[in-house]
């Protein structure tokens, strides 16, 4: 069994560690607000109807599954700024088209209250097209400059694992903040999210022609939340780069690219990865774990106000419930995976979050939602780490092409998150604000069949996992990575986000003193990111 060499002392200073852990507030801040409230927001607040809310999403989760690669291999193939270095540099870039660009996003057309709706959807749609199209592009930029700097920053491999760490500690706490200021402004707010008595299914106009205007007073809340979420975002953006500092390292010395090519795992380039099977079991699989938890993540606030009648508050609480049980859940998975694997693993996870759908499927739960949130979080949570954790066992020692096989998965789940939301927009029984009972029950059938069917859909090609050993390729020599060190490390490190993984842990295969570097990501000329997140829990669940 090979060791796991570079775990040393500690070689950044305590405030270098946690100024680079801030440097990803603002993007975890933003992601929150956009998947948990943007549908709200643009359906029930600015009355979009629920087709043009939903291709506002689409364009924003095309945006960003375009924007990942390409700007990765900009950053990695231009020089830094006036000497300020280069991952910082397009982190600064991004950070800017984030602020100038998000309040836009969450606040009517040139900050005007419509009291009564005067513009068509289609051209409103227009107008924040490009403020959705500059804000992806900005979050993309931040979230890749920000991963890549890991390994410029530091040799030493439990550092990078802990850079890692507090990177996600200030994610959960970035949407547990997010979710809190909701919570507290919509409490002090006089509106209710859902109208009183609302009309018979004879009464609303499916043709889009009726306005319903009682929502429109929650306009200061998201207006006051988009804004606090700049200024809190912005200043550690600003702790960020005062008290981060970027040099460069070797991503790989000459020793270790020398222990590479004397090993037995053949390189593959992307066209390689597209004549394996695997790959694209694998890639079902995290596409479906993804559409589980954010289809239910997009669409629990309508539930639990439309179908459940709630207090607009639950908007806050529901999620940040969810949230936190997928966070708290992280802490077994280690255990759980070393104990009966991580093909069990995936399955008890998802049978969890089949038990969270159930609970939803049941009539007037009422204040049983919070349960049915603890088992979707758990289980959601499971899926995605898992899941993730498969695809760095796919990758095994491959990580000459690591980076295109995260892109491919990231552009499934990007693309099939939007295209998901775009039809059951289309589907949706009122084409303005809801108004009819028959937003109730489909609402319901929402949070409960897409995502169930999701599971199903991934368990069935668990089942096709089932005789393969991941990682193994047919009529090829691969090695994948057994060393339990190293996957729980990996699981230390992805618990919620997808960082740019197998980010540089130093492998020696024959047990001498050097070790083989796992090349990083940049080598492909990009660093993918995730969520993901959310998650990140936060970044998976996002």
């Amino acid at each position: 069994m090979g060791q796991v060499l570079g775990y040393g002392r500690s070689q950044l200073p305590i405030l270098a560690r946690y100024s680079y852990g801030v440097g990803h507030v603002l993007n975890d801040l933003c992601a929150a607000m956009w998947f948990s409230y943007l549908l709200v927001y643009f359906h029930s607040v600015l009355q979009f109807s629920n087709v043009m809310a939903g291709y506002v999403m689409l364009l924003g989760q095309i945006s960003d599954a375009v924007c990942t690669p390409l700007v990765g291999y900009e950053s990695d193939n231009t020089a830094g700024r006036c000497r300020y270095g280069n991952r910082k540099s397009w982190h600064l870039v991004g950070t800017a088209c984030v602020l100038v660009s998000f309040v836009f996003i969450f606040n009517p057309v040139l900050f005007g209250a419509p009291a009564e709706k005067n513009a068509e959807d289609w051209a409103q749609f227009i107008y924040y097209a490009p403020f959705v199209v500059i804000f992806q592009f900005g979050w993309a930029t931040t979230q890749i400059s920000h991963l890549s700097l890991i390994p410029e920053l530091t040799r030493c491999e439990s550092e990078r694992v802990g850079l890692n760490a507090i990177r996600y500690s200030f994610t959960v706490m970035s949407s547990v903040f997010v979710y809190g200021m909701t919570w507290l402004l919509l409490s002090r707010s006089n509106e209710s999210i859902t109208t009183a008595a609302p009309p018979s299914p004879n009464d609303c106009d499916h043709d889009g022609d009726s306005v319903s205007t009682s929502l429109t007073n929650n306009i200061p809340e998201f207006r006051k939340l988009s804004f606090i979420v700049i200024g809190v975002g912005a200043f550690f953006s600003i702790v960020f780069h005062i008290g981060t500092k970027e040099k460069c390292l070797d991503t790989e010395s000459d020793e270790a690219a020398e222990k590479r090519r004397r090993s037995n795992s053949e390189p593959m380039n992307w066209t390689d990865w597209l004549k394996e099977s695997q790959f694209y079991q694998i890639a079902v699989l995290y596409m479906s774990s993804r559409l589980m938890v954010n289809v239910s993540q997009v669409y629990i606030p309508m539930y639990v106000t439309d179908t459940l009648n709630l207090d607009k508050e639950s908007i806050a609480i529901v999620p940040l419930i969810i949230y936190i049980s997928g966070w708290l859940s992280t802490f077994l998975q280690k255990l759980v995976n070393k104990v009966i694997g991580r093909k069990m693993t995936f399955f008890l996870g998802a049978v969890i979050f089949l038990g969270g759908c159930d609970w939803l499927w049941c009539d007037d739960i009422g204040h049983q939602v919070y349960g049915a949130a603890v088992l979707l979080g758990a289980g959601g949570s499971t899926v995605l780490v898992t899941s993730l954790s498969m695809t760095a066992d796919l990758i095994g020692q491959n990580t000459e092409s690591g980076a295109f096989v995260f892109g491919a998965m990231s552009f499934t789940d990007k693309l099939s998150n939007g295209i998901a939301v775009v039809i059951i927009q289309h589907i949706h029984p009122c084409q303005t604000s809801v108004c009819c009972e028959a937003c109730e029950w489909f609402y319901q059938g929402v949070v409960v069949l897409v995502p169930g069917c999701a599971a199903l859909l991934a368990l069935f090609m668990l089942l096709t996992l089932v005789p393969i050993q991941i990682g193994h390729r047919t009529g090829r020599t691969s090695v994948p990575l057994t060393d339990d060190r190293i996957t729980t490390d990996i699981e230390d490190s992805i618990n919620g986000t997808i960082s740019p993984l197998p980010a540089a842990l130093c492998v020696n295969t024959d047990d001498e003193d050097t070790g083989l570097l796992i090349k990083n990501s940049r080598q492909n000329g990009h660093v993918i990111k995730g969520m993901e997140s959310p998650t990140d829990y936060g970044a998976i669940v996002q």
